[in-house]
């Protein structure tokens, strides 16, 4: 029963006859197209952001795990900095943190969507970028005084789910 092939579907064609074999069609279709990962996976080859980046080039692949490290700093750097200074007038640091806020969940979803491409090196290095860029930015590690509840450690709020 696994041999049968499907009937026809009725398609509009250039044939005239309206039936055309859809089988045929999804096994050309298929051997075409490129495969996607749905799982993770390791390896140098794959599809990061862009169709075709970085291909099956290692020098390009380490240059998306770069990018990816980078960005991932940065998303750190944004939730943890502090660029408007006290005083400073209301409207202008409201649209200072606007445009704050804007950068930092763009370059987080550009991170969401390179370790949406299943590979685990992308994994790995936007995990290390978070952690590395908390670290310098977040952490006590390279603060010179103590925190408290009432210190101010970031123009914008945390990030939340």
């Amino acid at each position: 029963m696994h041999d049968m092939e499907s009937p026809p579907t009725p398609m509009n064609d250039s044939s005239g006859d309206g039936m055309h074999n859809t089988n045929h069609n999804h096994t050309n279709m298929a051997m075409n197209m490129n495969m996607m990962h749905m799982t993770f996976f390791w390896g140098s080859n794959a599809e990061i952001l862009f169709s075709g980046w970085p291909g099956t080039r290692l020098g390009m692949y380490v240059l998306a795990l770069i990018v990816v490290f980078v960005l991932s700093v940065l998303v750190e750097w944004f939730s943890h900095c502090q660029l408007i200074k006290s005083g400073a007038n209301n409207v202008k640091a409201g649209l200072v943190q606007t445009l704050m806020h804007a950068i930092r969940i763009g370059l987080a979803y550009i991170v969401m969507l390179a370790v949406m491409s299943f590979n685990v090196g992308i994994l790995l290095v936007a995990v290390a970028g978070h952690a590395i860029g908390f670290l310098l930015f977040g952490s006590r590690v390279f603060k010179d005084s103590e925190m408290t509840s009432s210190v101010k450690t970031s123009d914008l709020p945390p990030m939340s789910c």
